[in-house]
Formats: structure tokens, C-alpha cells, sequence
């Protein structure tokens, strides 16, 4: 044979044998920070998405999925345990004075110790939040920009590409953006100025990034939201710091196709809840619950999927455990479940202070079965359960939400409403604020919104925008009575400590 025509043979041999011995069913869990679904598979036409909206159009699009606390450390701790907050300990932020922390016995459920124990190696990048480690532990931690998750995507290149280790990976991909932060946007001529949501001030670039900067007159208000230029000019320094996410997504999607592994890896995109603006995250409203969630199964063959069952972020972990083939389904529990008691003894600690509930299974449930099938169907309601966000932020509260209605139990509704920091000193808040308790926030006045009622219910089928409570009107009052017994049922279910209130309160 032609030498010029046997080495390029030989590599391209190389090449094919190399793809065909790469591991099967890998993963990518992307989880953005403080994201709603502003992304065009969900009808954004304000969304500058590409990359994610080509997964979407090669995978599935839940249009019901939900968080089940609008707080970054409580929700993460339960997308990597499978168990509600109240139920694996951490009530609240995990960093600085907050302190809140999961129980030691969570490490017999947590994400990244069952993945591993599956036959995974695991990697975490970006942001992690959510306490203690030894419990969440992955086995490596990559560095990258949480701000830039181009960068993010590259410094997973040498983990996805590893040839020493067959095992199918597993990487836990965590954005900052976007979260508020960064400092003010000091262009604007208006006297509040807008957060910069982790953008570059004046218009500047992260690495690699082609920023995609907004005209505010282009966002979309959403409804929780009152239409006032301030409002315009965050809504648009939030949009472009999505935009830097969905070329991120983007970044993964080439290395994994240049490795040989887009077609043997699970894509998995979603955020921690909804965006970072007063009536969103902190509360339980839709804005704040509910989530993008958007899976690619290269396995399934149906694509191109939108899915309106109803799904929770408790379902994440075993979802994930069950696509990895490591998950008791008549169990609900990990096949290789770990002994927390023989676990921390082993290390020689004793749990008597931190040991928390007895767990024996998760409360979520797979929906690997129900990707890829529009019909699909998954929970019939939905529990949330919300008790702070930072220390000083203490509003537990409740809710039940099925496809026709939504009831909200306010725990301490006597309390004002109390706010994030950041969320208190946004622009687009204090515009409407500095007006006074009547002036408008929504669908709500600035008032009503500090101080809620005690119950809030909504036909979340006709009213999606939650203007309406029904819980004041007699007319709905045997409505009330009935969604209060679910929601009671579903905290004796999912063993809520707070199911007390009921009697106490």
C-alpha cells in the first residue's frame, strides 16, 4: 500500500477504535444560577439560546418542572440527595455565618457518592454551595471561571478526554451567571443603577465570549414584574449573562462530539430556580419555582420532545442513579447503598449531632421512563418546601401545585416579608418601593407583596400569572378546604417538621 495513503488509514483506524472503546452513558448535569426558562425552546423571543435550544430540539423540553425552594444552597441540596430540604437538613444557605448544612446520614443518598458507587468517575466544576463535603464528595474538582462557562467547558476537556480511566463520567457543571453580582452598571443615566449580573462593566468581554449585549427596549417583562426602565435595564443585563451561558453549553457540545462522546453522554440542563428578582427567586411563586429543564438522551430515540409532566428537583438524583443503572426501583435507593453509621464510624466521628432522620429511600422519583414521550406522565402534584434563604430570612412556606390549582401556605404570615439583600437593594425593587405600599409590582402592589396573606390559592390552569387569590373568596372555599388536606398530607408524607404549625399556629 501507498505510504501517503496507509498513515492517514492507520489514524483514521485509531480514531474509529479509540470512539468505539469510549465508555457508554456518560453524564453532564448543567445547573445554571438563578435562571428561569428565558431560553428559546421555551418561546423566548428576547433569548439569544442557540446551543441549548439545539439540545432541546434534539432531546426533551419539560415545561413543568420545578424547584422545590427558591434558594441556591437549599435547592442544590436537594438536586444532589433526592430529599426535600426540610428532609436532608439544609434549611438555608451553607457559606459564612448562614451555616446551614445537610445531615451526615445524606452521604448513604448523596449524588455524587452513589454516581461513583455506580461505576462513575465524578467531577465537580464551578459552583458547589451546599454543605458538608465529605458528604457531597466528588472525587476531582475542577477549576474554571463560574462567570465565563466557556472556560468552564474547556477546563473539562482533559476530564472527558481521559483514556487512562474507562469508567463513563460524570461531571457536575455549575454556573455562577446569572446570579446577580459584580458590581452596578455605571453607564446608565438613570439614578438607580442596574446590577450587572456577572458582566463586564462597559460593555466588556469575558475570554472567549462573544457577549451579546441588550437593548432594553428588546427584553421581555415578565409578568411578576412591573414594566419601568429600571426593570428594562436589569431584565437586560440578566438576558446577556444567559447568553454567555448557552455558548458554554455550546463549548461542551464540540468537545464532547470531538472526543466521540456526544452520542454516549446524557445532557442534562437546568438552574437551581428561578431568576434573581423580587416576586422569582426567594419565593414560591411560578417565577421562582419554575424552572428550564431540558434533557438529551442520545439512547432515546424519540427527539425533539416537549413534556408537560409535572417534575421536581427531587427527582434529579435518582433519575440520574437510575440512567446509570445503580438505582432499586422497588427500593427507590441506590442498589450500592452506603451504611452512614459504619461510613462515619470507619472515619472514627460519631454522628449522635448530626445524624438526622433515618433514610432509606428517596423522595423523588425517576423520570428517565418519561423522556421522550409527549404524553408522558410523572407526579400529579408537587410538593415545595421553603424555610429561609439567608439566616435572617426566616419564611417557611408550603405549597401543593397540580396542573389546576396552586396553594400556598404562608407559615409566618403575620412577619413581613423578608428579602435577600440583594434582591432588597435591585433597582428594578426599589424603583416600585420608593412609590409606596400602593404602587404597582406586578400583578400585586408593592404592600401585597411585603405582606401576604396567610393562604394563597390560584387556578393555576385559568390565572398562570397568579393575580388572583382565591383563598379570600367564599365561592372557593370548599376548593381551599380540599387543597389544604393535600398539602397536609403531602408534609406527613414527606415527613415535614412543620406539619405542626398546623395545630400550634
Amino acid at each position: 500500500m501507498n505510504r501517503a495513503v496507509a498513515l492517514p488509514c492507520f489514524l483514521l483506524l485509531m480514531l474509529v477504535g479509540s470512539t468505539l472503546h469510549a465508555a457508554e452513558r456518560n453524564i453532564i448535569f448543567f445547573i445554571t444560577d438563578d435562571e428561569s426558562p428565558t431560553l428559546g425552546c421555551y418561546g423566548d423571543k428576547a433569548a439569544v439560546t442557540p446551543s441549548i435550544d439545539a439540545v432541546a430540539a434534539d432531546g426533551t423540553v419539560f415545561l413543568n418542572a420545578f424547584a422545590t425552594t427558591a434558594s441556591c444552597s437549599a435547592s442544590r441540596s436537594v438536586v444532589m440527595s433526592g430529599l426535600h430540604n426540610h428532609r436532608n437538613g439544609q434549611y438555608g444557605h451553607a457559606h459564612a455565618f448562614h451555616k446551614f448544612a445537610s445531615w451526615h446520614n445524606v452521604v448513604s443518598l448523596a449524588l455524587p457518592r452513589v454516581i461513583a458507587n455506580a461505576g462513575y468517575r465524578t467531577a465537580q466544576i464551578g459552583k458547589y454551595h451546599v454543605a458538608p463535603e465529605e458528604v457531597f464528595r466528588y472525587e476531582n474538582y475542577l477549576k474554571g471561571d463560574g462567570r465565563n462557562a466557556v472556560h468552564m467547558a474547556n477546563a473539562c476537556s482533559d476530564f472527558i478526554n481521559d483514556k487512562e480511566d474507562d469508567r463513563p463520567f460524570f461531571i457536575y457543571f455549575g454556573t455562577s451567571d446569572p446570579h446577580r453580582g459584580g458590581g452596578k452598571d455605571n453607564t446608565s443615566k438613570l439614578e438607580l443603577k442596574a446590577d450587572l449580573f456577572g458582566n463586564k462593566p462597559n460593555d466588556g468581554s469575558h475570554k472567549g465570549v462573544e457577549e451579546v449585549i441588550y437593548d432594553p427596549a428588546d427584553v421581555i417583562i415578565p409578568p411578576f414584574m412591573t414594566d419601568t426602565p429600571e426593570t428594562r435595564e436589569e431584565l437586560a443585563q440578566y438576558y446577556q449573562s444567559c447568553a454567555r451561558i448557552d455558548q458554554g453549553v455550546g463549548r461542551l457540545v464540540e468537545i464532547l462530539k470531538e472526543a466521540g462522546l456526544y452520542d454516549k453522554t446524557l445532557i442534562v440542563f437546568t438552574s437551581d430556580h428561578g431568576m434573581a428578582f423580587s416576586g422569582g427567586k426567594t419565593t414560591v411563586y411560578e417565577a421562582g419555582l419554575n424552572v428550564p429543564f431540558v434533557v438529551r438522551n442520545p439512547y432515546e430515540k424519540n427527539r425533539g420532545v416537549r413534556s408537560e409532566a409535572l417534575i421536581s428537583h427531587i427527582d434529579i438524583t435518582p433519575s440520574l442513579l437510575d440512567f446509570a443503572g445503580g438505582l432499586d426501583k422497588k427500593t427507590n435507593a441506590p442498589k450500592d447503598m452506603v451504611n452512614a453509621d459504619k461510613y462515619w464510624k470507619d472515619r472514627g466521628e460519631n454522628l449522635k449531632e448530626n445524624r438526622g432522620p433515618k433514610l432509606t429511600s428517596y423522595q423523588g422519583k425517576s423520570w428517565i421512563e418519561v423522556v421522550g414521550k409527549s404524553d408522558g406522565e410523572h407526579w400529579d402534584s408537587i410538593f415545595a418546601s421553603h424555610t429561609f434563604h439567608e439566616i435572617q430570612m426566616y419564611y417557611p412556606m408550603r405549597v401543593v401545585r397540580d396542573k389546576k390549582y396552586k396553594l400556598i401556605w404562608n407559615i409566618a404570615h403575620p412577619l413581613p416579608y423578608p428579602f435577600a439583600s440583594d434582591l432588597w437593594a435591585a433597582s428594578s425593587w426599589q424603583a416600585q418601593f420608593k412609590k409606596g405600599m400602593d404602587a404597582p409590582y406586578g400583578r400585586k402592589t408593592v404592600g401585597q407583596y411585603i405582606h401576604r396573606a396567610e393562604f394563597e390559592l390560584f387556578d393555576i390552569e385559568k390565572d398562570p400569572e397568579e393575580g388572583h387569590n382565591l383563598a379570600l373568596s367564599t365561592e372557593y372555599a370548599d376548593i381551599l378546604e380540599e387543597y389544604k388536606a393535600k398539602l397536609k398530607a403531602y408534609q406527613k408524607e414527606m415527613q415535614d417538621p412543620w406539619i405542626m404549625k398546623w395545630d400550634y399556629e
